[in-house]
């Protein structure tokens, strides 16, 4: 079987995102290749295992790595799954990669090292733009957002989207195709995008060419929102959000974080205008909004729960050492701080990125995160143990719990 392998090594290129990255010296995670003027029928032969059903994939008998045969698209239908597919042996190594989307994805490189850019990636990488190979581009909505995450990527290296692919995507943003994008697929690609460099790129980058306004409506909606500038010097709610997620990056690595961040001031777009730069009750009016996106993008119920409770509950935060010891310990049951301690400590985080997400506040102290951390640490050394020793039961115990909790944070208090 080897020999067959090898036989058939002059037709098979690494493609992609390992040829990118490659130039770009930077890691190498997965290699996926792709093999020109071979058959389906001759990869099974030699003991790939087919794994695409939509499109010709196959797994390495050894490796596992990803070979996919050479293919042409046509467009079909709506949305991104809207596609027939030809890959049979006359299907040249140009004529796949020009469906490619971006000129630094569409590189293939031989066995022998040499790099085949037939449509000028290395150029692009050079020049650090993020360009679309032609306008096949269109036909798959989800590119969009693919453009987006890779702005988010690369940022900080000094890539930009080149103009005539931010125009093309503004006519696909126009043009409702991304109303065709499954949730499961905008949620990947917007998870994925969170947890990269500069992640606050990604909502830019959307909303530049008018794709956030279709994607998250309720997020869109914040910019032009005034807030007061005595607690904002930045003033606009969506410059603000955007800064909350930058503070996220710096403070964590969870996705969770990211995006509670994103999703904390949702409510300030509900405030009517005559109240502006006031936005009193934008917490809870915010929560109908998290759960909405919530649902739309399918997001993970942990995740969820976070975002709800950042939302109603980081102006608490902020006012932490202000707080009665009762509307403390209310505060701790309401999160459910008790049981659910990583999601607490996700909740600070979050808090803590709000406060800090404000033109020249970047660097602030946060006391109240460190004080809520060790309120909750004293109260958690009380426990039940004590108290059945005395005799009590129930609702006696727990009771005895709370009033002996109370009395600690009283004597916490700063």
């Amino acid at each position: 079987m080897t020999a067959n392998l090898d036989a058939i090594a002059e037709n098979t290129f690494l493609v992609g995102g390992a040829v990118r990255d490659t130039l770009l010296g930077r890691d190498v995670h997965e290699h996926d290749y792709l093999v020109v003027g071979v058959s389906r029928d001759t990869m099974l032969q030699l003991g790939f295992k087919q794994v695409g059903k939509d499109f010709p994939v196959f797994l390495h008998p050894i490796s596992k790595d990803e070979y996919a045969l050479a293919r042409t698209e046509r467009k079909q239908g709506k949305g991104y799954t809207g596609f027939t597919c030809y890959a049979e042996p006359d299907v040249t190594l140009e004529q796949d990669l020009i469906r490619r989307d971006l000129t630094i994805n569409a590189m293939a490189q031989n066995q022998q090292g040499q790099i085949f850019d037939p449509y000028g990636g290395q150029q692009d990488l050079a020049k650090k733009l993020l360009r679309h190979v032609s306008s096949a581009f269109a036909e798959d909505p989800l590119r969009v957002l693919r453009v987006a995450r890779f702005a988010a990527r690369y940022h900080h290296l000094g890539f930009k989207v080149a103009d005539e692919t931010n125009a093309l995507m503004q006519q696909m943003a126009e043009s409702g195709e991304l109303n065709h994008l499954t949730a499961d697929r905008v949620w990947k690609e917007m998870s994925r995008a969170l947890l990269e460099h500069d992640p606050d790129v990604f909502i830019q980058v959307l909303r530049d060419c008018g794709a956030l306004k279709v994607i998250w409506p309720s997020l869109d909606a914040l910019w032009g929102v005034p807030n007061p500038p005595a607690h904002h010097p930045e003033i606009d709610s969506g410059v603000h959000t955007l800064m909350v997620l930058q503070q996220s990056v710096r403070l964590s690595d969870d996705l969770a974080v990211r995006f509670a961040s994103l999703c904390h001031d949702l409510g300030k777009g509900l405030t009517a205008k005559k109240h502006w730069p006031s936005h009193r009750g934008h917490e809870k009016a915010g929560l109908p909004l998290v759960e909405q996106v919530c649902e739309a993008f399918r997001v993970p119920n942990q995740i969820k729960e976070l975002s709800l409770k950042v939302c109603e509950f980081h102006l608490h935060c902020h006012r932490a050492l202000e707080l009665k010891p009762s509307t403390i310990l209310s505060l701790f049951d309401k999160l459910d701080a008790w049981r659910k301690k990583e999601q607490f400590e996700w909740f600070l985080l979050a808090c803590e990125a709000d406060a800090r997400g404000r033109t020249g506040l970047e660097d602030s102290a946060y006391p109240q995160a460190d004080y809520l951390r060790h309120v909750m640490q004293t109260c958690l050394t009380v426990n039940a143990k004590e108290y059945v020793a005395q005799g009590l039961q129930g609702l006696a115990i727990k009771q005895a719990i709370y009033n002996k909790r109370l009395e600690l944070v009283q004597q916490l208090r700063p």
